[in-house]
């Protein structure tokens, strides 16, 4: 074999395996990750709002009558979605109380609170908050005990 006839052979073969390549690879794209491919339509963006984000705040429950003397201070967490409702919780004696508050609307802060108590109680709040993490209001069990209550602070 002359090296003539070598450089073509080896041409030829060359030739053969970019061909076959070439057809084998036919409509294959490779596509880094993360990029659409170049024939795919443009991605539109969409504004998305955030979630709203909820924020707890301290309740205390001071009293304010003879019945919830017994009682002392009490403890409690207000946890609002920051949209004029929430949710509140305190313990009581030796009652779980947990319930919602809602703004009252039309109104500068002022809100009601209801919760229920593990034991069958039931806790009555009135609230009016004096600027976004600080309010005040009324709390009445339903068997007499009253309480101030103090929120945030």
């Amino acid at each position: 074999m002359t090296l003539s006839h070598h450089r073509t052979v080896s041409l030829l073969r060359l030739s053969l395996a970019a061909t076959l390549a070439s057809t084998v690879l036919t409509g294959c794209y490779v596509v880094p990750i993360g990029q659409p491919a170049p024939h795919a339509p443009p991605t539109q963006s969409y504004a998305v709002a955030p979630m709203p984000v909820t924020q707890t705040f301290s309740a205390r429950l001071y009293p304010s009558n003879a019945e919830a003397t017994r009682y002392g201070s009490i403890a409690g967490t207000v946890t609002s979605d920051l949209n004029g409702r929430g949710h509140i919780s305190a313990q009581i004696g030796d009652e779980q109380f947990r319930g919602e508050a809602t703004r009252v609307p039309g109104s500068s802060g002022g809100g009601v609170a209801n919760a229920a108590g593990s034991r069958g109680g039931m806790l009555n709040c009135k609230y009016a908050m004096n600027s976004a993490s600080v309010g005040s209001g009324q709390c009445v069990l339903n068997n007499g005990p009253a309480f101030t209550m103090h929120i945030g602070g």
